[in-house]
């Protein structure tokens, strides 16, 4: 096991001082090289990444296969404007399209980019071919949920961090529970276009909603008219143990937003992938992005979807994602857990209230211990590691989780 307890708090301290904006505040920790599942810090020391960029590593730190492919674009052509095509841009589309059993799609860059996109092609196929009222479209939307940090994207959003100070807000959208279908249906009325949730909520700490919820949702969209758009940029490409969550329900959404593992943790690669009666909407000038589908990207995503067209680490996922359910679900029994989510190689851990330990306090000792993961709200952990991890390292990663916790609990490691 690895012990960093002894450097100094400063130790690793950036140098920015005033120059950075303090939108984020990190762990204690400056990294300076990563290869599959461990990084290094600029004192040399090795960390073992369980959050894996928020599910932008799922395939770990500088994965061959889309070094290779980046490294080899580098060498040819980086970017063309979408004035211009370029010859990955179409297979790019047939081959992302083909892993998730969709129509079309439709390429961007982050994550919210791409919710920004389905939330204005859901809007315009409303107004075009639903035929609701110009400026009158409502989208359902759950509380609790993250979809990005953009103004409209904040404007659905119920966490005052991310709202709080930044209106006026974009109007038409109605927030109901997350998992609670009937809400969702008595949200809907003739101006609906779409009900936008994710599948598993992942900023709020893996929240996973009834097993009937996709379907039901599905069920009341095709009722009412209306589109079922799912965002997958934290649950999708392999994270659920499937290539999409939404595989798991067996359903299959409208518009699907893809990111973060889409560009291999190499650069932001997203995508909105669906109908192509939908998508078809977004017509020439009606939106667009400079760099969305350029050709490095399409490159390192072709090599993505190269990675997870097999199956292998899906599988592995799964798997893996059992042996972390036992392990985490055994804490919860010792008391060290108030509770505990698990869906392939993802958890959300509630820290017990009797530790007294935050979620900052615990990801800091975990951090002092050599294992790298995030809070999120209060006393959560978030584990996400790459879907390469071993298992060796991933028991290594467990391992420590209950020695931090028992210490907490004055118990022997």
């Amino acid at each position: 096991m690895l012990d960093h307890a002894a450097a100094p708090a400063s130790a690793t301290r950036t140098a920015a001082g005033d120059a950075l904006a303090p939108n984020y505040h990190p762990l204690d920790v400056v990294l300076h090289a990563g290869k599959g599942s461990w990084v290094t810090d600029v004192h040399g020391r090795r960390y073992l990444d369980c959050l894996a960029g928020y599910s932008a590593l799922n395939f770990g730190h500088r994965h061959p296969a889309l070094v290779a492919a980046a490294k080899a674009q580098l060498d040819t052509l980086t970017l063309t404007s979408r004035a211009f095509d370029h010859d990955l841009l179409g297979p790019f589309a047939v081959a992302l399209t083909e892993l998730t059993g969709t129509e079309m799609m439709l390429p961007m860059n982050t994550g919210a980019e791409a919710v920004e996109t389905a939330i204005k092609a859901a809007r315009k196929w409303g107004y075009e071919v639903k035929g609701v009222p110009d400026g009158r479209a409502s989208i359902v939307v759950a509380d609790g949920a993250f979809h990005g940090r953009t103004t409209t994207i904040v404007s659905a959003s119920t966490d005052p961090e991310t709202r709080d100070h930044f209106g006026p807000y974009t109007p038409g959208f109605r927030v109901v529970p997350f998992g609670d279908a009937d809400a969702a249906a008595a949200a809907v009325d003739e101006t609906t276009v779409a009900v936008l949730v994710e599948p598993v909520q992942g900023e709020s700490g893996v929240l996973i909603p009834p097993a009937d919820y996709l379907p039901r949702l599905r069920a009341l969209c095709d009722d009412a008219g209306a589109l079922l758009v799912l965002d997958e940029v934290q649950s999708g490409l392999g994270r659920t143990g499937t290539t999409l969550a939404q595989d798991l329900a067996g359903v299959r959404a409208d518009l699907t937003t893809l990111g973060k593992a889409l560009g291999g943790g190499i650069l932001p690669v997203s995508a909105v992938v669906g109908r192509r009666e939908v998508l078809g909407v977004l017509t020439p000038g009606t939106h667009g992005s400079t760099f969305g589908g350029n050709p490095l990207a399409c490159a390192v995503g072709l090599a993505v979807v190269d990675l997870l067209a097999p199956g292998d680490l899906q599988a592995r996922a799964r798997a893996l994602g059992a042996e972390l359910t036992a392990r985490v679900d055994a804490l919860v029994a010792e008391g060290l857990l108030a509770g505990a989510r698990t869906v392939g190689l993802w958890a959300g851990l509630d820290v017990a209230p009797a530790l007294g330990l935050t979620g900052r306090a615990a990801s800091e000792r975990l951090a002092a211990r050599g294992v790298l993961t995030k809070d999120t709200h209060g006393s959560t952990l978030r584990l996400a590691p790459p879907l390469t991890i071993t298992a060796e390292d991933l028991d290594l990663a467990l391992d420590t989780l209950a020695d931090v916790l028992r210490e907490a609990a004055g118990r022997p490691a």
